[in-house]
């Protein structure tokens, strides 16, 4: 049994449901607001590589790998997916990543719970000694989104990664580690409070 496993992690946002093949529709749908693949530094699905990702992701959990659809409670709609990979499993160290949305869920609470949901799990379930994430150098809003969870930056790998048009990426790493997890949790649940609807902050 791999130290991940597939489970359903819910949120007062949203629901994260472990990937599986009736999730290719509805992601198909969902990558089609904002078009998010067109970036040339972002390494999001196209609709016509949906089904492909999808279900190399499935695979992708038989070792540990899980992958996440991210579905609003309120409307049982698709907004996005986003993953745990390479998982290292002997050192509790897993990378979080994979992590798309629609524009419409963007700046909104999705991505802020959706991280809650997963770090919370990770560390207080699985006792993760760190969790890491990695992005393109170019991919400033990746970076922010990354910085703003309370991850910190551990260097940049130069020339790491060809990208599909032939562009070698710089891939910035950040982690949070064990011990900065009940710091991070506080600082996600206070931008979750700002982000839910009817809530006021004196």
């Amino acid at each position: 049994m791999s130290w991940l496993e597939r489970i359903v992690l819910r949120g007062r946002i949203v629901t994260l449901d472990p990937l599986d093949i009736n999730h290719i529709e509805p992601l198909r749908a969902a990558v089609t607001d904002g078009e998010y693949w067109k970036l040339w530094y972002a390494n999001v699905p196209s609709p016509e590589q949906m089904e492909s990702y999808v279900r190399n992701a499935i695979e992708g959990a038989e070792k540990g790998n899980i992958a996440f659809a991210v579905r609003l409670n309120e409307t049982n709609k698709i907004v996005g997916a986003t993953r745990f990979y390479n998982v290292d499993e002997i050192n509790k160290r897993p990378m979080l990543g994979y992590t798309w949305y629609a524009k419409s869920a963007c700046k909104t609470g999705v991505n802020t719970e959706s991280k809650l949901l997963l770090l919370q799990h990770v560390f207080e379930q699985k006792e993760a000694i760190a969790v890491e994430f990695r992005t393109h150098y170019f991919n400033q809003a990746s970076r922010t989104a990354i910085e703003r969870l309370g991850a910190k930056q551990d260097g940049i790998l130069r020339s790491h990664q060809i990208m599909r048009d032939g562009s070698v990426r710089d891939t910035v790493i950040y982690s949070i580690l064990q011990h900065e997890w009940p710091s991070v949790k506080n600082n996600l649940l206070s931008k979750l409070s700002l982000d839910l609807p009817g809530t006021t902050n004196i």
